[in-house]
């Protein structure tokens, strides 16, 4: 079976998922800028520097969705999709996840950002199967600005992919494994799979992938 794998943040889409949703938030007055704005920033920086803790990242960007309910969130979550993440996915990234599912392959994306921002992507995308940081939900089924078992983020990515596996009868040692990502951040999984493809990458992913001989390709301008 040939499981090929994509990040989303600075791969598949020009941008950062959870940036950008805390900008959209901003935009529309859900956030504050002034005491917002400069952490969102400063957490970016941080992640790119790969110095921020999974969980710090994690429960920062999950924390925004306690500011409404989850009927509340919806329309905000589709407009984003539409004015934000959709025209930021150019055609060469859809025509390559085009690519592999006609070849029959398995396609999945693995994303460190939450399921409920990223399963609509997911959709646009016409990729079947997410792998995403969970949230927590409260008694009332909203949001507790928690996150939920095992983040998927660095190793954390790794460990989610084999009990997604593992849930559905497929055995690692069966798949020709293909990854695709642009962050320092998922060298874990990079290094796991049989074949490693470096796109838009980080300055430190750059110098990883030249050491190595892996890949590197462009689906959108410079980085």
């Amino acid at each position: 079976m040939r499981l090929v794998l994509f990040d989303l943040d600075h791969t598949l889409l020009d941008g950062d998922s959870d940036g950008l949703w805390c900008d959209f938030l901003i935009e529309r007055g859900v956030l504050d800028r002034e005491s917002f704005g400069v952490r969102n920033a400063q957490m970016d920086r941080n992640y790119r520097a790969g110095s921020v803790s999974t969980q710090a990242f994690c429960d920062f960007y999950v924390s925004t969705l306690t500011a409404r309910t989850r009927p509340e969130w919806e329309p905000l979550r589709s407009e984003f999709l539409a004015k934000v993440v959709a025209p930021r996915i150019g055609a060469a990234a859809h025509e390559l996840v085009q690519r592999h599912g006609d070849a029959g392959d398995l396609v999945l994306l693995t994303t460190a950002t939450n399921r409920f921002i990223t399963e609509l992507t997911a959709i646009h995308l016409d990729i079947e199967h997410l792998i995403a940081t969970e949230c927590e939900l409260d008694a009332a089924g909203n949001f507790s600005g928690r996150t939920l078992g095992t983040l998927n983020m660095r190793e954390g990515k790794v460990e989610r992919l084999h009990a997604w596996l593992q849930a559905r009868g497929i055995a690692w040692r069966d798949c020709e494994t293909t990854f695709y990502s642009d962050s320092i951040n998922d060298l874990p999984l990079l290094t796991a799979v049989q074949h490693a493809v470096v796109v838009n990458p980080d300055a430190q992913l750059a110098a990883v992938a030249l050491q190595r001989g892996w890949p590197v390709i462009r689906l959108y301008g410079n980085r």
